[in-house]
């Protein structure tokens, strides 16, 4: 038996990069981990953004979102330190704000040849918000592909392949279909929903309950007293 998990992610996300680090330990408690399929699916926060913007993050944000420069340096201290509550490094001064739809490319080529998509999520994450990379840059992606799981020429073709385009834009019409206007965005079984980057204990406990909602049920008996009959068991017959 296996329990699904499905996640709408942008890697221009930084709570998606948090709540993949809060799932996974969430994942990391849970007894039947082992039996769990988790299946990435691609969103996009901002699609009109270029390949590579000129500026910093705060003036992209300051830009796109219309703010004021103390709000989008609050909000963005307040992301940084979550993110450290999870041992994971951001460095916004060193961001280099950049369209995602490639690195989304580069997620369903790694899935489609069978790589660590796990892995290339939190490469990505990495690069993005660490180590100051361009994450629509393809020989940042190339790299990043190589190193979990995939040859460099696969993944050069998966940038160019309009069929991973369409898997692309396929997971971005189903969430817009459901109603889905944020991320990171989670759903277990096909039935419970979980929006946003929610403490492991939460994971843990909608693992629990799907899984258990997916076993057989027991059949129920109703005893009628007052028969008498005998009966044998394990310890002999009466």
């Amino acid at each position: 038996m296996t329990l699904r998990v499905d996640i709408w992610s942008d890697i221009a996300c930084p709570w998606c990069y948090i709540g993949q680090s809060r799932f996974a330990k969430g994942m990391a408690e849970f007894e039947h981990a082992d039996q769990v399929e988790v299946v990435w699916h691609s969103y996009q926060l901002d699609p009109t953004l270029p390949e590579r913007f000129d500026g910093t993050e705060a003036e992209y944000l300051m830009q796109s979102k219309g703010l004021p420069k103390p709000q989008i340096d609050q909000m963005l201290g307040m992301v940084a330190d979550a993110a450290a509550g999870e041992d994971l490094p951001i460095d916004f001064e060193a961001v280099v704000p950049a369209n995602s739809l490639r690195a989304h490319y580069l997620l369903k080529t790694v899935a489609r040849h069978g790589g660590d998509v796990d892995a290339a999520e939190h490469a990505l994450f990495a690069a993005h918000f660490a180590h100051g990379e361009a994450i629509s840059d393809d020989e940042v992606l190339v790299r990043i592909g190589t190193e979990c799981g995939i040859t460099a020429e696969q993944a050069r073709a998966g940038l160019a392949d309009e069929t991973i385009a369409d898997e692309v834009q396929a997971d971005i019409a189903t969430a817009r279909s459901a109603g889905v206007s944020g991320v990171p965005f989670f759903v277990f079984g096909s039935k419970y929903a979980v929006s946003g980057a929610q403490p492991p204990e939460l994971f843990l406990a909608a693992l629990e309950k799907t899984w258990s909602e997916l076993q057989p049920e027991k059949p129920a008996f109703i005893t009628l007293d007052g028969a008498g009959g005998e009966a044998c068991g394990p310890e002999g017959c009466d």
